[in-house]
């Protein structure tokens, strides 16, 4: 019993102090297909992370919803689903937090792991 108080708190706390990442987050990178400019638009609900993803390599840029979303202090985790001549490409995110930038590290399905910084949209 204690146990569980114990890690419901715990629980609890991460949750308390859960980044603040909700509103528009920009970012542009090089990657092996050329640069790409992305919108990140994030909303948060306890440790829930939701909103859409704007973005891609030049004119295949395209709109997508954030999936499997979630904020764990400064930890932020999710997928986007990029859509390319009919095919869909898992693209895993994970970030951490810091003030007005996420440090982000994403692996595009089995092709490549890019790392960039996306900044909090002024």
């Amino acid at each position: 019993m204690i146990l569980r108080s114990l890690m419901l708190a715990v629980v609890c706390a991460a949750v308390a102090f859960a980044a603040d990442v909700t509103g528009k987050w920009t970012a542009e990178f090089d990657t092996q297909i050329g640069t790409q400019k992305y919108t990140y638009d994030f909303k948060v609900d306890g440790p829930k992370l939701t909103g859409t993803i704007k973005g891609g390599p030049g004119d295949m840029a395209s709109e997508s919803e954030v999936k499997e979303g979630k904020v764990t202090g400064d930890e932020i985790s999710f997928v986007e689903v990029f859509k390319m001549e009919g095919n869909e490409i898992r693209i895993d995110y994970k970030g951490k937090v810091s003030a007005d930038s996420i440090k982000f590290t994403r692996k595009v399905a089995d092709f490549a792991t890019e790392e960039f910084t996306a900044k909090r949209a002024k």
